[in-house]
């Protein structure tokens, strides 16, 4: 390195956001995620002795994903590639893999490739790097947003760990911001004849540690901003007050994206919710989608298919009020819309539940599916042409309105399925009305066994 790339590449440290220059560089400095990288681990045993398999790490933004990448690059005595697929193609990994092999080749030396977002790769590109992963030519460390079982292809992934991250917590986002005030070299602890140090509000700081949602990356360059939007005072304090943190916050980004796990997260949690008849979490996780910019339409189908799946009969109203829903959705649009898919919300949750009617379709479903698909039965054709009357069809139907009660015990399945019973109404709302309803016709079916 040349005496000028060294003062580009220390001028290009110095003007780095707050985030980049604190990040940690050996394991003592590493907050978070002590359930892969703690005292004693696996994987951070692997790391020291430069043991390394193939890894892929999942983890939320901000969790220290490629924090833990450079950290491994600074241990180990591995050659060290890092590559973005955002900006990568296949030309840059067939590099790394020349590299890689030319490494090994004069000095016997093991190339660990680094490949940030990972899940951005298309399948072609996975398939550059799947066989030198396999030769031991490089070891992957593969890091990703989402869930590498759909993002990650499967060839690639039975040749690599996966290590989840969690979200780090607000212990460690204030250890992380403490350590960013204090640090001299790197972070906002440098004094001078004018300035003194920094000075937050207990408000702020309450406030940047919860609304940076376990993401280190937001709260450092978000603690960076308020810090360089307040002036010194008379005695060279920057005093931070909540406005000027709210202001460098802004709005926060919430973590959702709708082609992605949290998508399908949230939409189950939202489901589970009303099943269980809580319209507060319900109304949360709706708020959460909503809020996030999820498709309020989306959110209707699912809704409906709520009120036929889990509500049922036992309240018949709750269909009509979740296409009401849908439609003050699609006429008025958002977010006025938003509270009539809270109302839906909120009456689904409260509606009394019952599954019969999704059970009852299940056992049709199996009987189409897996029986004969036996004619229908020649009482209950309709005779239209003379020739139809002749052979029978029509013959000997009973018209219940023609019965007491308009009701007549009639044979209407199939020879093959008779006495069948699919639809079982529950004991409650509409439901325990509707049985009864049934028991008075019916009396107590027996139910015959499926036909195998």
């Amino acid at each position: 390195m040349t005496l000028f790339q060294h003062a580009a590449d220390k001028l290009a440290r110095k003007e780095a956001p707050l985030a980049a220059r604190m990040r940690p560089r050996n394991f003592a400095e590493f907050v978070g995620q002590e359930h892969i990288v703690g005292e004693g681990r696996a994987l951070r045993k692997a790391i020291e002795s430069d043991q390394l398999p193939s890894i892929i790490l999942w983890g939320p933004p901000g969790s220290g994903k490629t924090t833990l990448a450079h950290v491994i690059a600074s241990i180990t005595q591995s050659h060290f590639i890092s590559v973005s697929a955002v900006n990568a193609g296949v030309a840059d990994l067939r590099r790394a893999v020349d590299m890689a092999q030319e490494q090994r080749q004069l000095y016997s030396k093991r190339t660990i490739l680094f490949i940030d977002e990972i899940h951005r790769f298309n399948k072609s590109q996975q398939d550059a790097v799947l066989p030198h992963v396999e030769n031991g030519t490089i070891i992957l460390i593969g890091a990703t947003t989402e869930n590498p079982s759909f993002e990650v292809i499967s060839a690639l992934l039975s040749r690599c760990r996966v290590f989840a991250l969690k979200a780090l917590s607000d212990a460690h986002i204030e250890t992380i911001l403490k350590q960013a005030l204090g640090d001299k070299e790197r972070g906002l602890g440098i004094k001078t004849e004018k300035e003194t140090g920094i000075e937050i509000d207990e408000a702020a700081w309450k406030h940047l540690i919860v609304m940076s949602n376990g993401d280190a990356r937001v709260a450092l360059n978000a603690l960076e901003m308020a810090a360089f939007a307040t002036q010194p005072d008379k005695e060279g304090k920057r005093s931070i007050s909540m406005a000027t943190m709210e202001d460098a916050l802004q709005q926060r980004a919430l973590l959702y994206d709708k082609a992605g796990d949290q998508h399908y997260d949230i939409i189950s949690a939202l489901h589970k919710s009303l099943r269980g008849s809580d319209p507060d979490a319900s109304l949360y996780w709706l708020g959460r989608m909503l809020e996030a910019g999820e498709d309020p339409l989306y959110v209707a189908r699912r809704l409906i298919r709520f009120a036929s799946e889990d509500v049922g009969m036992a309240d018949p109203q709750a269909l009509v009020v979740a296409m009401a829903a849908q439609q003050a959705v699609h006429f008025i649009g958002m977010p006025e819309g938003n509270l009539a898919l809270a109302e839906a919300v909120v009456y689904l949750a409260t509606a009394p539940k019952s599954n019969a009617l999704y059970t009852a379709y299940s056992e049709v479903q199996h009987d189409v599916n897996k029986t004969r698909n036996d004619p229908v039965p020649l009482h209950i054709r309709n005779p239209v042409t003379g020739l139809m009357k002749n052979m029978g069809y029509g013959k000997d139907y009973k018209y219940p309105h023609k019965y007491e009660g308009n009701f007549v015990d009639e044979e209407y399945l199939p020879p093959s399925l008779k006495g069948r019973q699919y639809y079982k109404p529950g004991d409650q709302g509409f439901e325990k009305e509707v049985a009864e309803r049934l028991r008075k016709w019916w009396g107590e079916r027996k139910q015959r066994e499926k036909p195998s």
